[in-house]
């Protein structure tokens, strides 16, 4: 069965102030029909860049890479007719025309016959819940509304591989969640489809992803299915520490023997941080303690947590995506 993508060692660099930046450094991966792949790593791992070139908005600086059997430097048109691509946060069209004249539009660039082309955007408009919407301007819309239209839109040409890019930022939970049962659906009717996500949210990729692909510095770290990674990680000990504010300090406690990886966010609100620490063992737990006291501040709450797909990225890659 021929990948839906695939990559040999793909390189990206970008020349900047400081001299050239790998944004990309040998990738090899395989994606297979059917599949919803995610991509998971920090700002500035790679992923927006592996997603442009596979997208053929990006020439790589070297190595291969094919979608859909085509390569993406020299048979870029035909890559363009059986994929998609949804941003986060991205205008989906344009503000003086409605939902429905925005979906037309981009219809009509893909070829779709007038007959067509109705029916697929009212089925569209439906599956993402913009039928009270559909006479509505684009520039009036809110910001869910409009990443809505976005996904209706990537959906246009019905295409083979589709390409996810944060694609519930902005959305409320519940809407959130009917993409996300809707995309599953999408590749579960057409086992020929493929969707490729790159998501922040952990429990998005845990609930949705048949494998995902953790990235970090433009390296590919690990590739598995979340429940064989939660499995392989499940020896690890994890701490969720709540304290009072602690600032840039937190970072102190990766110098402690024993501990792999941290997760830091801090609350302006509460005046508060929290800490997600994934240790090598208990015996960590009572340095983990005396560190934190050393520094000044005080405790609220430690509690023992299980094996999550973002335990084992913190692991994987020391940090957090915060």
């Amino acid at each position: 069965m021929r990948e839906s993508v695939r990559t040999e060692d793909l390189t990206r660099t970008f020349r900047g102030e400081e001299g050239e930046i790998k944004a990309l450094d040998g990738v090899s991966l395989s994606v297979m029909p059917g599949e919803i792949f995610g991509l998971l790593g920090p700002n500035g791992a790679g992923k927006t860049t592996l997603t442009k070139i596979l997208c053929t908005l990006l020439l790589p600086t070297s190595g291969k890479a094919f979608v859909n059997g085509y390569d993406v430097v020299q048979e870029t048109a035909k890559i363009k007719e059986v994929i998609n691509l949804a941003s986060g946060g991205e205008t989906p069209g344009y503000g003086i025309l409605t939902v429905r004249e925005n979906l037309w539009f981009f219809s009509q660039l893909y070829g779709l016959s007038n007959e067509e082309s109705k029916k697929r955007v009212s089925q569209l408009i439906d599956a993402v819940g913009l039928q009270e919407k559909a006479k509505e301007r684009m520039n009036r819309l809110s910001s869910g509304m409009k990443q809505r239209l976005n996904i209706a839109r990537s959906m246009i040409n019905d295409p083979r591989i589709l390409f996810l890019d944060e694609p519930t930022l902005g959305l409320d939970v519940v809407f959130a969640q009917e993409i996300r049962q809707y995309i599953e659906k999408l590749v579960k009717v057409d086992p020929e489809k493929t969707v490729l996500l790159t998501t922040h949210y952990m429990a998005e990729a845990d609930e949705m992803c048949d494998r995902v692909a953790i990235i970090d510095k433009g390296k590919i770290i690990v590739v598995e299915a979340p429940a064989r990674l939660k499995s392989l990680f499940s020896k690890d000990v994890n701490l969720l520490v709540e304290v009072s504010f602690i600032g840039s300090r937190a970072d102190e406690l990766l110098k402690l023997k024993g501990v792999k990886g941290l997760s830091v966010t801090h609350s302006p609100e509460k005046n508060t941080t929290t800490l997600k620490l994934v240790l090598e063992e208990e015996s960590t737990i009572p340095d983990v303690i005396s560190a934190i006291k050393e520094m000044g501040v005080t405790m609220h709450m430690m509690n023992k947590a299980e094996t999550t797909l973002e335990t084992v990225f913190i692991s994987l890659v020391g940090r957090g995506l915060e």
